[in-house]
């Protein structure tokens, strides 16, 4: 069985995860987010910021412990793997969409209308009243097996 197909069977294409079979452990996962390139720097990060919390709220284990200095101030923790941030243009993002749902792995999402919105009951709407393929997106990010990411992401180039 190939990757692609054990990897398929994990996850359905709403993104719940099949607890049958283990999830990818961390390092041989990657989580990408894409970002559209003609948003404003702010935008960029806010998007970036609120893509990936979607990853550490459902994915267990993927953040890591707690961080401590030395005087023995808790910190917050992490994601204990890389965070890849891409940019892309508005007909590369989706495609890059459009190869996540193909391959059935779940992602987050945002649209350009949620700039517009100030909570997640409004976001959730907005989102939920546009087909996928009209979805007007600024950004997404996901996380899936090594050679998954890189087949979605192909054609896609690192943030600058």
């Amino acid at each position: 069985m190939t990757v692609r197909r054990r990897f398929r069977r994990r996850y359905t294409m709403k993104g719940a995860i099949n607890m049958s079979q283990a999830a990818p452990k961390v390092g041989d996962t990657k989580i990408a987010v894409v970002v559209r390139e003609d948003l404003a720097v702010w935008q960029k990060l806010n998007v970036t910021a609120f893509t990936v919390s979607g990853i550490a709220a459902t994915v267990e284990g993927v953040v890591g412990e707690n961080y401590r200095d030395a005087t023995g101030n808790e910190y917050l923790p992490m994601f204990g793997q890389p965070v890849l941030v891409f940019a892309a243009d508005a007909e590369k993002l989706k495609r890059v969409h459009e190869r996540a749902l193909s391959r059935g792995v779940a992602m987050t999402v945002y649209t350009e209308e949620l700039f517009a919105t100030n909570n997640d009951e409004d976001n959730r709407a907005a989102v939920s009243c546009v087909e996928a393929d009209k979805l007007n997106l600024v950004g997404l990010a996901l996380r899936a097996e090594r050679r998954t990411v890189d087949k979605i992401v192909k054609g896609v180039s690192l943030h600058p």
